[in-house]
């Protein structure tokens, strides 16, 4: 007979390394298996306990993809609870495209809760586009309040200048709600915040006078909502609120002031280049003067020249010189009588 260990014998005996091998690969693969048990059964049981309807191949292939089995199980299993339905594709094509599916998800069940249109579609766009899809879903449930200008740009009012010449400052409120179409390439709060300030300023410096912005705030409004500020932008915008309403300076005056002094300046830079010219031109006149004075002064130096050559070409004789000379007389005695006749002239008082 054979004893258990003469059996063992005859069986290591008759085992070829081939087998051995075999054996050692099988251990090795349920080795393996059995890991990978221990790694995804836990959400393999929460997917079938929530009917998320995950198998765990799908979630073996997931964690072969580089996708986190457990963001996708989870998000899976908020969109089973919440009666959206999803596809297990669509959540790890967003995860790999590099979006957050589980603010994806949320907004959407937020989204069904406020009977706000929204598919999954829409929403990983929004997400893929760096916006935050939940925050967006928030304000189209409740609207936001925007300020214009924001104290952000150091500003305080938005000045405008009325027909009058009448400045006034003037603050708003703006109530906006996103709108979840257009959030993926509409344009953003400042764009809203610059078109009603723009708004503003048009309607204060079309009217008349600065009263009649005193008298109907509520005209800018209805004004700059007629002009459809929120075309193109992420927002519809609810209403427009003036919340007040001041009286600047008047820049009308100030301006007239400033052109007045302007003028002056220009009068008085032309009277002095005129007062230059007339000062440059007695100048000429007074060196013109002198020059024809000169000129006297040689042509009366050629006389006695001339009466000498009278005198010995015989043309002049001294009976026609002494005649000249009572001419001469009667003529200084004439003119000394002529001024001394002159009549007094007035003093300053007028007497």
């Amino acid at each position: 007979m054979f004893t258990p260990l003469a059996l063992d014998a005859v069986f290591l005996a008759d085992t070829s390394p081939l087998a051995v091998v075999g054996l050692v690969i099988l251990i090795l693969f349920l080795v393996v298996i059995g890991l990978i048990l221990l790694r995804f059964v836990g959400l393999w049981v929460r997917c079938i306990m929530t009917k998320a309807k995950i198998s765990l191949l799908d979630l073996v292939g997931m964690s072969l993809r580089k996708v986190d089995p457990k963001i996708i199980v989870g998000c899976k299993i908020m969109a089973v609870q919440a009666g959206i339905p999803l596809e297990t594709r669509d959540l790890e094509s967003h995860y790999l495209a590099g979006g957050h599916p589980v603010n994806v998800v949320r907004a959407l069940i937020a989204a069904d809760r406020a009977n706000i249109e929204l598919d999954f579609k829409t929403g990983a766009a929004i997400d893929l586009a760096g916006r935050n899809i939940q925050e967006a879903v928030a304000l189209s449930v409740l609207p936001k309040v925007i300020d214009v200008p924001t104290p952000e740009t150091g500003k305080t009012t938005i000045d405008a200048v009325a027909k009058d010449g009448i400045q006034l400052k003037a603050k708003a409120r703006v109530t906006v709600r996103a709108n979840l179409e257009r959030l993926v390439g509409g344009a953003t709060e400042e764009t809203i915040i610059a078109r009603v300030g723009e708004g503003i300023v048009t309607t204060i410096g079309s009217a008349q006078s600065y009263k009649d912005v005193l008298e109907n705030p509520d005209s800018i409004s209805k004004r700059v909502l007629e002009k459809g500020l929120d075309a193109g932008t992420a927002f519809e915008i609810l209403s427009i609120d003036i919340a007040d309403v001041d009286v600047g300076d008047n820049i009308g005056a100030r301006l007239q002031a400033d052109q007045a002094e302007a003028n002056k300046r220009m009068f008085q830079a032309e009277a002095e280049q005129r007062r230059a010219a007339a000062a440059a031109r007695e100048q000429e006149m007074r060196a013109l003067v002198e020059e024809n004075r000169a000129k006297v002064v040689l042509a009366e130096a050629e006389i006695p020249k001339a009466m000498a050559e009278a005198f010995r070409s015989g043309n002049f004789g001294i009976m026609d010189y002494y005649r000249m000379k009572n001419i001469q007389a009667d003529t200084g005695m004439r003119n000394s009588i002529g001024r001394s006749a002159e009549p007094p002239k007035p003093d300053h008082s007028g007497r």
